[in-house]
């Protein structure tokens, strides 16, 4: 008699633990198949389809450097124009920015008529920040100077081919920015 009530017990114990997995599955509407593993014909098909579509969209812009290079640039121009401003109001002088279609030129002067190459900060006799091959601005820039007190003689709009930003240099303040 007892061997039967232990076997009772056992198949009841088995039976609510098989009835709480059903309950879960009917909730969650998950499907228990503990023989079921790895990934369907299917799934893979489209992971494939998926991650070709994709490199097919995408690799192009990553082997593209000319999208590198102009924001390179175009960072390289913002940083030099900064500089020439912060130069200007430190040795309360002139500072000159000129252009031409792929390159920007900074010197110094105690007049608005600038002439000594303005030094650059690592040193190099002159600011001459040339553009790599296939980039240039858009349009060429009017040349301009910053005064003793930062204040450019211009404001303008800077923008370069190939580069998102363009640079904005405001015209009472002088502030150089990418807006």
């Amino acid at each position: 008699m007892q061997s039967s009530d232990e076997h009772l017990a056992t198949i009841k114990q088995e039976t609510e633990h098989l009835l709480s997995a059903q309950a879960w599955v009917r909730r969650f509407g998950l499907r228990v198949d503990y023989q079921q593993r790895g990934f369907t014909l299917v799934e893979l098909v489209m992971t494939m389809i998926i991650v070709g579509i994709l490199g097919a969209v995408v690799a192009p812009r990553f082997f593209d450097s000319n999208v590198f290079q102009s924001r390179g640039f175009a960072d390289q121009v913002q940083a030099a124009l900064r500089y020439a401003q912060k130069v200007a109001i430190a040795q309360r002088r002139f500072v000159c920015s000129t252009f031409t279609a792929s390159s920007l030129t900074l010197t110094v002067g105690a007049t608005a008529a600038c002439g000594t190459p303005l030094v650059s900060l690592d040193g190099a006799a002159s600011t001459v920040i040339t553009a790599p091959a296939g980039i240039v601005f858009t349009a060429v820039p009017a040349a301009f100077n910053f005064n003793a007190l930062g204040a450019p003689s211009v404001g303008q709009v800077i923008s370069i081919t190939g580069a998102t930003n363009t640079i904005a240099i405001e015209a009472e303040t002088g502030y150089v920015h990418s807006p």
